[in-house]
């Protein structure tokens, strides 16, 4: 990542947690879960939020590579032994799906 502090990267991988969707259910009520694109590396999408990237992020958006959780979402994933990738950049828990167990 271009002009990326080391540092930061680092910290960021280590933050890097699996959770379980009852994990995340109360941060999806509070409206703060972000769904990132298998194809998207999670501490490149955390370090262009910190980094107040908002071209890079719009660019995410606009090709849905970024999506805020819904509903549809939440059902699937309540209904399912699903887990996930997840990192805290308040106020938004970025979250990458993981094989079902």
């Amino acid at each position: 990542m271009k002009g990326a502090d080391p540092e930061l990267l680092d910290k960021l991988t280590q933050e890097i947690g699996i959770v379980s969707w009852s994990e995340l259910e109360r941060h999806f009520a509070r409206g703060s879960v972000i769904l990132v694109d298998e194809c998207l590396d999670l501490v490149h999408v955390a370090n262009c939020m910190i980094q107040d990237d908002t071209m890079q992020i719009k660019c995410w958006l606009d090709a849905n590579q970024l999506l805020l959780a819904i509903d549809g979402l939440a059902l699937g994933w309540s209904s399912s032994e699903i887990s996930f990738e997840a990192m805290v950049v308040a106020p938004w828990v970025l979250v990458k799906t993981r094989d079902i167990a």
